[in-house]
């Protein structure tokens, strides 16, 4: 199994990065999340996701102070809000994020969803920020095949990089239709919720699963999207360093057939087309 993606535009980076939604928000856990990301720092998991929207910037300032010192070591990804995502204001909301971040650029800046604003200013403001230097290159999230479609008809859109969305055990309909796009297009799919926000965590067949192989039930959900993408990225939040180091173990963690069949058994792969999900 690849440990590493290498993206359209030549660029390398692990397969597991580090999820940062809902961190940086109590200042009682900060010391703690902040150890979390440094010590997934250590473990290989040097793919940092992270975004405006995540606590008004806190999330960002949280990342910020985290990698301070060890930002070459870092694949940085930030997102724009849609409501932000015109020409100028996705510019602007760049070089905030940066501010927030204490950084010189970001290697992934994503469309964090669609908005009001016409696809062909954002992507103006997106190859605006790839001239000057401040994001290595660019993506967008919770895009399904249509999107994209329209999306790679723009000038300038031949240059995505990646496609973020939720996908996991419970949210395989990616797998249908757009998955096999991005697939065929080689842009790398990255799944945001490999544990469904913690839902999957109360399924019998993952928890029986899980308790034969000696593992949790997060990790063997997380295995789960690792492995139905070779080709892609999963990021995924951990607030401590134990977590984190579940979430790094669960790199190693393999399935039989049997286990296979139960777990298609119980999460049933996407027969047609269905809307994109998001969280």
């Amino acid at each position: 199994m690849p440990t590493t993606v290498t993206l359209p535009n030549g660029t390398t980076t692990p397969r597991l990065g580090q999820g940062t939604w809902l961190m940086g928000e109590d200042p009682a856990r900060r010391e703690s999340e902040i150890d979390a990301l440094r010590h997934g720092l250590d473990l290989g998991l040097t793919l940092v996701d992270t975004a405006e929207m995540y606590g008004g910037g806190l999330a960002e300032q949280l990342v910020g102070e985290a990698i301070s010192g060890r930002r070459d070591e870092v694949f940085l990804v930030s997102k724009v809000l849609p409501s932000n995502a015109s020409r100028t204001g996705t510019i602007e909301a760049c070089h905030a994020s940066l501010d927030r971040l204490g950084t010189d650029r970001l290697d992934l800046y994503l469309l964090h969803w669609r908005g009001a604003y016409p696809l062909q200013e954002t992507v103006a403001g997106l190859e605006e920020l790839v001239q000057e230097g401040s994001i290595l290159g660019w993506g967008v999230s919770n895009f399904d095949v249509a999107d994209l479609a329209e999306l790679e008809g723009l000038s300038g859109g031949s240059n995505l990089q990646t496609n973020q969305v939720l996908f996991n055990l419970a949210r395989r309909g990616p797998e249908f239709d757009l998955l096999p796009r991005q697939r065929a297009s080689s842009i790398p799919l990255m799944a945001y919720s490999p544990v469904d926000h913690g839902e999957l965590l109360d399924d019998t067949t993952l928890d029986e699963i899980a308790e034969d192989k000696g593992v949790t039930p997060a990790q063997l959900a997380l295995a789960w999207v690792l492995q139905a993408l070779p080709d892609g990225l999963v990021v995924v939040k951990a607030s401590t360093r134990a977590h984190v180091e579940q979430n790094a173990a669960a790199r190693d963690v393999t399935f039989t057939e049997a286990e296979r069949d139960l777990l298609d058994e119980a999460f049933p792969a996407p027969t047609r087309a269905t809307p994109l999900e998001m969280l």
